[in-house]
């Protein structure tokens, strides 16, 4: 038998061959401690459980969903966004549900993308955004992401020709793998190159709610004029500790999300209700919750960002979002650095070239690892002095 063209030209998930190498060392009995994945390891706010227990007694709640989620949940999701970015949304025309933001990214390259299309995808970045293009046919061109620059695309550095060519470009600030944020300019200029050549921002907010010392991360609709321009994703993952509900949302250009509600409900039949409410629910938290969850994260931050340059890799602290994005000492590759920190002190961190050729002699660090998990990585890490001498 033989697999479609789309299946050979799709790589393996970029966790596919570390989760085979920590397996094998925990089968061997390595006590591996992992910093890779931003799986948030603190609970799910009790109300929110409640709330789902509640309503998935209900034998109403059982039956198949609505395909484009409950319209409580939407309005749920509208008065939420309102009062977090003071930007309007019409629940009916301008919001999806989403099975999970992940399956929403692909979705909507589906949507947009034809055969021979262009796809404009920053590196490094989350690799599912050229995985979709993948899916439809398209092709990617990739936007570097430079320390030198924030870690924010060169946009005027596009040559002209391709972005004529382009049909979308993929942002996402806070921004997974490097921690950048962007700032109001950015997102100014962003929208203005979207109207002049014609294409379709598409910002990943999945970290609109992980920030710290005071900062606040803006929503791209918060731009005049973005609206026309601009779709942005949110997730329940991180923001309410619900990574494993698989809930999102997309949201913004009305044509856009129905697009990609037209095409889900050829897919898929919609959210578990019981879901929704759970998520109705969480919208409701108060912002005490969030300030209190995230006072947890800047701990982790300010110790790991501290073990970092103590072991001579340079790093910035990060505004927002669950990771760092140290700079690796000269000598070896990130893969290389990353394997070697498996195998002589069982703790793994992520490469940064899983997430682009750019993101070579970077590493990913999560922060989604318990306190006393974290700070025995840490002091596994400070026993490998030769890290630290590399900078001496």
């Amino acid at each position: 038998m033989q697999l479609s063209e789309r299946m050979r030209q799709l790589p393996p998930y970029h966790f596919a061959d570390a989760a085979a190498r920590i397996a094998a060392k925990r089968a061997s009995g390595v006590d591996v401690i992992s910093l890779a994945m931003g799986d948030p390891d603190l609970p799910t706010p009790d109300p929110v459980i409640d709330r789902l227990c509640e309503t998935a007694r209900d034998p109403i709640n059982q039956r198949y969903p609505e395909y484009l989620g409950l319209t409580e949940f939407r309005q749920a999701f509208a008065r939420w966004f309102l009062a977090r970015f003071k930007v309007s949304l019409d629940p009916e025309q301008e919001i999806v549900p989403l099975i999970g933001s992940k399956e929403g990214l692909v979705h909507l390259s589906l949507a947009l993308l034809d055969p021979g299309d262009l796809a404009l995808v920053p590196d490094p970045c989350y690799p599912v955004y050229g995985v979709g293009s993948i899916l439809a046919g398209a092709s990617n061109y990739s936007v570097p992401l430079s320390a030198e620059r924030g870690f924010l695309p060169d946009l005027d550095a596009i040559p002209p020709e391709i972005a004529r060519r382009a049909k979308l470009l993929w942002l996402n600030y806070p921004n997974n793998p490097t921690g950048a944020a962007a700032p109001a300019d950015f997102f100014h200029q962003a929208v203005r190159f979207a109207q002049a050549y014609d294409l379709l921002l598409v910002h990943d907010m999945a970290y609109a709610d992980v920030s710290f010392d005071g900062y606040q991360p803006m929503s791209l609709l918060e731009i005049p004029g973005a609206s026309e321009v601009a779709v942005e994703f949110h997730s329940f993952s991180k923001s309410y500790n619900m990574a494993g509900f698989r809930l999102g949302m997309l949201v913004g250009n009305a044509e856009v999300v129905q697009a990609l509600g037209q095409l889900k409900t050829n897919i898929d039949t919609g959210i578990f209700r019981p879901l929704q409410y759970a998520a109705i629910e969480a919208l409701s938290l108060p912002p005490e919750w969030i300030a209190e969850r995230n006072l947890i994260y800047q701990r982790r931050r300010d110790l790991l960002v501290d073990a970092c340059r103590r072991l001579g890799m340079r790093v910035e602290t990060p505004k927002a979002g669950m990771y760092l994005w140290p700079a690796i000492p000269p000598g070896q590759t990130s893969k290389e650095f990353a394997f070697s920190l498996l195998d002589r002190a069982g703790v793994f961190v992520t490469p940064g070239t899983n997430f682009g050729p750019n993101g070579e002699g970077y590493l990913r660090l999560s922060l989604t690892v318990p306190d006393e998990r974290l700070e025995e990585a840490i002091a596994r890490l400070s026993a490998l002095p030769e890290i630290a001498e590399t900078h001496a």
